[in-house]
């Protein structure tokens, strides 16, 4: 599987991530998709070893195939995880030890807004202290001028589902501080997407939620 989206902005986010991570930890990539990004991330940030997951296995080969093609050997075979689950991951044992980081990228504006709680819980649950969960995708920001084309982007989703949207950067950041992550780092990003970063202090409990149905719909990632 290939995403021309995930070529165009993995270079990017590879400076960013160069910018603010140690250099070694354990990564856990949430929703890797195609896993290009996994492979692409690993292979420049050698200290670092990578965990991709995702809420269904039918791109689980995709992810290792990328990771081979890249000759990588520091990307874990990926697992089944829904943000939503009270365990990450959803099936099997549960994650023994925490991450240095966990990636989220593009998963917000196309799933429902519950999950935006969810992976700020599942950071808090899962990162070790000091760790950071990093998300990168489009946002709108209220002192921003929203550009033309996230407007034409929000409109899409919602039509092909109500649940899906755009987010405001504020929400997203409200709904960390509830869980126990500072927000602490804003990047511009190219074509009007953001990474934001929030930093976690000292583990909390689990924060168990029900799960919500995400309805398909073929949607381009940014």
């Amino acid at each position: 599987m290939h995403s021309a989206a995930a070529d165009r902005n993995q270079r990017p986010i590879l400076e960013v991530l160069r910018q603010i991570l140690p250099p070694a930890g354990r990564a856990l990539e949430v929703a890797s998709g195609t896993g290009q990004h996994a492979a692409f991330f690993a292979s420049s940030l050698p200290g670092w070893t990578w965990q991709p997951s995702d809420a269904t296995a039918g791109g689980f080969g995709s992810v290792s195939a990328w990771s081979t093609q890249v000759g990588v050997r520091t990307v874990a075979p990926p697992v089944l995880l829904d943000v939503l689950s009270a365990q990450w991951p959803s099936d099997g044992p549960e994650f023994a030890a925490p991450f240095e980081a966990l990636f989220c990228a593009n998963m917000l504006h196309i799933s429902p807004w519950a999950t935006c709680s969810a992976l700020m819980h599942g950071a808090k649950r899962y990162l070790a202290p000091g760790g950071l969960l990093i998300t990168y995708g489009p946002y709108l920001e209220d002192d921003v001028p929203t550009a033309p084309g996230n407007l034409a982007f929000d409109q899409s989703l919602r039509q092909c589902n109500a649940q899906w949207g755009i987010r405001r950067r504020e929400d997203v950041a409200h709904q960390a501080v509830l869980a126990g992550l500072h927000p602490r780092q804003r990047f511009q990003m190219p074509a009007n997407n953001l990474v934001l970063v929030f930093r976690s202090s000292k583990r909390s409990g689990l924060c168990r939620a029900p799960p919500v149905s995400q309805p398909g719909c073929l949607v381009t990632r940014r």
